[in-house]
């Protein structure tokens, strides 16, 4: 696998993670006492992560877009 995200989109990704596993988890907010919403940005929270630790974007690689430089 290609590298496919940049730095700037990497950071982004990782404050994206874990304000949404954040808001999942820790927050307190009415909206994410239900189960959908709550496991949803739970979902999307890891994805973020995983993306920004590996720095491929399987989404990136079917569009062929690439963010990083080299």
């Amino acid at each position: 696998m290609t590298t496919n995200v940049g730095t700037l989109d990497r950071l982004l990704r990782a404050a994206l993670g874990v304000g949404l596993l954040y808001l999942a988890f820790l927050s307190g907010v009415p909206a994410f006492d239900g189960g959908l919403l709550k496991y949803g940005a739970a979902l999307v929270g890891c994805v973020m992560l995983i993306v920004a630790a590996i720095r491929v974007c399987p989404i990136y690689s079917i569009f062929g877009f690439k963010t990083c430089r080299a």
